[in-house]
């Protein structure tokens, strides 16, 4: 067998995102033991950092050992018990996922359903919650990754307290790239991954339960159906006890801290900034070429761009195109937006002026070879001025 070997690749999907060099090259730090007092002064600084980027006080704000997904998991058991009323958006296919796992908690799930692509209605979420009596927790998706979609949650935060209910936001595509204020906002649970706009590698979960959700994990009459997710162990590794609970996955932690420096060194506000000047210049790039974007505007989530598969074109064909002859990687629909539409992702290190170029002059060059004919340069013309315009207004 040879030594490893993968090409090189431009990461404009649904993520994982490219990671920052630094990132990678701490990775590389020498291990020492999950216990030695070096590595728990990174564990606490990791805490800090986290609680900055999610805009939080958050005591139990701390990284899951496992991707995005185990971040949802980690939420929801911890905090649902057989019996339980839970209220859960469902716009797309991350809002199905939490459903699946409130079904296997034993709870009782009072769905809300719209259509994949456009974002919940306030008005269906107060029915839902009306009709559960007493609901335990409102979970909805901040960043649909599978459409594109940018939940307003605030009016969302109001009806939950209203109702008596914990809110739990899912900000997997959203933390880093875009505005999370958990504490503004009344949330009282958060998972994310590190994968997407933080640009670090896959393998951890960013968490924050608020006071309200951590006394609903303490009055639990159960045990947590899951021991390695179960927050009343881990919170006592992560705290002054220091009680051994699994080993952590220390290079991971290193990279984390390394990334959430990164962002504290850009500055959130000018992070956001950035994510929506590069999602501007995609849209406006897509729109010159005649593609049709699949999100209404007010709804558009800046760290991933869903387009229409335009009428003639060959979805696998377009995306493995790009990948073989350009190494730019976009992702397809999922579930029944499956060769429908193609998601673009513009996510922490990824966004930068000349991948969104590239994949313009890339992407109107493969479809001409189908037979499409968008005007030559278009795409690459009006992103570029979208990019120039930011430049100059700062």
């Amino acid at each position: 067998m040879t030594e490893l070997r993968v090409p090189s690749r431009i990461l404009m999907g649904p993520g994982p995102s490219d990671v920052d060099p630094r990132v990678l090259r701490v990775m590389a730090t020498p291990l020492v033991g999950h216990l030695d007092p070096a590595f728990l002064d990174v564990l606490n600084e990791v805490m800090a950092l986290l609680r900055q980027a999610f805009q939080t006080a958050n005591r139990l704000t701390l990284p899951i050992s496992g991707t995005g997904s185990a971040g949802m998991e980690t939420v929801l058991v911890n905090l649902l018990e057989p019996g339980d009323r839970a209220v859960v958006g469902v716009n797309g296919e991350f809002g199905r996922r939490m459903a699946d796992i409130v079904r296997r908690c034993g709870a009782e799930l009072y769905a809300v359903e719209a259509e994949w692509g456009r974002a919940l209605d306030p008005s269906a979420v107060e029915d839902a919650l009306r009709k559960a009596k007493n609901p335990k927790l409102l979970a909805v998706v901040h960043a649909e990754t599978s459409t594109g979609v940018l939940q307003p949650i605030p009016p969302l935060g109001e009806l939950a307290r209203r109702a008596g209910a914990l809110l739990v936001v899912d900000c997997v595509t959203s933390l880093g790239g875009c505005e999370v204020a958990l504490d503004a906002w009344e949330v009282d649970a958060a998972y994310s991954g590190t994968q997407k706009c933080l640009s670090c590698p896959p393998g951890l979960a960013p968490v924050s339960l608020g006071t309200r959700a951590e006394e609903a994990l303490l009055r639990r009459k159960t045990p947590v159906q899951s021991w390695y997710l179960d927050l009343t162990m881990i919170m006592n590794y992560w705290g002054k006890d220091r009680f051994y609970h699994h080993t952590a996955p220390i290079s991971m932690l290193y990279a984390l801290r390394e990334a959430l420096r990164l962002v504290e060194e850009e500055g959130l506000d000018r992070r956001f900034c950035r994510h929506r000047l590069h999602s501007r210049a995609v849209c406006a790039g897509l729109e010159a070429m005649g593609l049709e974007l699949f999100v209404p505007e007010p709804w558009r989530l800046p760290t991933l761009t869903a387009v229409r598969v335009p009428e003639g074109a060959d979805d696998l064909r377009t995306r493995r195109a790009l990948l073989d002859r350009f190494g730019i990687e976009i992702g397809g629909g999922l579930g029944p937006l499956k060769g429908k539409i193609w998601r673009i992702g513009t996510m922490g290190y990824s966004c930068q002026p000349r991948n969104v170029i590239l994949l313009m002059a890339a992407l109107e060059a493969v479809l001409r070879e189908q037979g499409l004919g968008p005007p030559p340069g278009a795409g690459m013309s009006a992103a570029a001025e979208i990019l120039a315009d930011g430049e100059r207004t700062g």
